[in-house]
């Protein structure tokens, strides 16, 4: 494992920033007290938010930890499409009764005021998801000792993040569980996302930077797999959303071994960029007409997964999760840190054996 990664936690296993309530403090404080790497998700939450979950989460637990920020979206021009997506809701309004919300309630997520309480107040690792920050911004956080990562879907998104300044890099395959991190949101690419072992060599040879790999992990023996593809750490998402810390909702849970969801895709149905989820009513009926506008459609349609969940109805809730969902274990996450470790060391364990046989 990289040097810079091996400073902070003692296992090559980060926990990722799920938004949406998912990596609460307790999931980060006990997945940093067990030697990994813990992440808030600084997403959909107001600076002030944010600066009191850093607060809580100091107070449990003096391990390390990263808060994910997303960058600024760029406007989304096509408002009929958006207004065409509002009336085919109307009936899913009507049905939970809860109004649409406003689509234009905002875009840029809080960003420059989350950036100016984590240089006031620097915590020991920052990540950016649906962009690139600028060198000026990324060399701020240097300046103040903060390791900065950069999520990146295609080789060459990790080499604008190199170019800008990025210390590390997180690739992420196209298995991975809620939305994909590309910098430019294209409709022409739907579909078209790099699986992580293929990516991660891509971008091996593409950067000098350190890499964290995400994707549909779920055991020991994958993060063998992808260190040995060139990775340096591997980050779970799904494998900790169910964990009894894990701030997601009870439905959410059950919902990744539940038989009635055989399977996930990408969907643009929940907010409007593409993110993988457990396939239910909401995505089948309106995936394929949802526009590529976010974070417009998220505002849209808020209210409505919110009263979904309240009512007890997952099929009205994106149930984000990452392909290997099947396989998620409800253990507490510092015990499922140890396991994945116990497993990584079997994994490397047997391949010695076969080498030398």
């Amino acid at each position: 494992m990289s040097s810079v990664l091996t400073d902070i936690c003692r296992y090559p296993i980060v926990q990722a920033p799920m938004a949406g309530g998912a990596s609460c403090p307790q999931l980060v404080a006990a997945v940093g007290d067990a030697g990994g790497l813990g992440f808030l998700a600084a997403g959909y939450k107001t600076a002030d938010g944010m600066y009191q979950e850093v607060k809580q989460l100091r107070g449990l637990s003096g391990a390390p930890f990263g808060i994910n920020l997303f960058m600024p979206q760029p406007h989304h021009d096509d408002r009929a499409a958006v207004d065409v997506y509002r009336e085919q809701l109307a009936g899913e309004s009507t049905w939970y009764e809860t109004p649409l919300g406003d689509p234009e309630a905002g875009r840029d997520d809080g960003y420059e005021a989350k950036l100016a309480i984590l240089l006031d107040d620097p915590v020991p690792v920052v990540s950016f998801t649906f962009g690139c920050p600028t060198p000026t911004v990324l060399d701020a956080f240097t300046r103040v000792g903060t390791l900065t990562v950069v999520t990146v879907t295609t080789p060459e998104e990790a080499q604008t993040a190199q170019w800008s300044g990025a210390d590390v890099v997180c690739v992420q395959g196209v298995e991975a569980g809620g939305h994909q991190g590309t910098h430019r949101d294209d409709p022409a690419t739907d579909g078209a996302g790099i699986g992580l072992l293929s990516l991660v060599t891509q971008v091996r040879d593409s950067v000098r930077l350190p890499v964290i790999a995400t994707g549909g992990l779920m055991r020991g023996a994958q993060i063998a797999a992808v260190l040995a593809a060139g990775a340096d750490a591997a980050q779970f998402g799904t494998a900790f959303l169910v964990c009894p810390e894990s701030g997601a909702h009870a439905l959410h849970k059950r919902a990744m071994t539940n038989p009635l969801f055989t399977r996930t895709e990408l969907t643009r149905a929940f907010t409007g960029r593409p993110a993988r989820g457990l396939v239910n009513r909401f995505m089948r009926e309106h995936g394929p007409y949802a526009p590529p506008a976010y974070p417009e459609v998220h505002h849209l349609t808020s209210g409505l997964r919110k009263a979904a969940a309240k009512v007890g109805d997952p099929q009205g809730m994106a149930l984000w999760a990452g392909q290997g969902h099947r396989m998620a274990r409800d253990l507490p996450a510092g015990q499922l840190v140890e396991l994945l470790a116990d497993e990584l060391d079997a994994a490397r364990a047997s391949l010695t054996q076969g080498n030398a046989s």
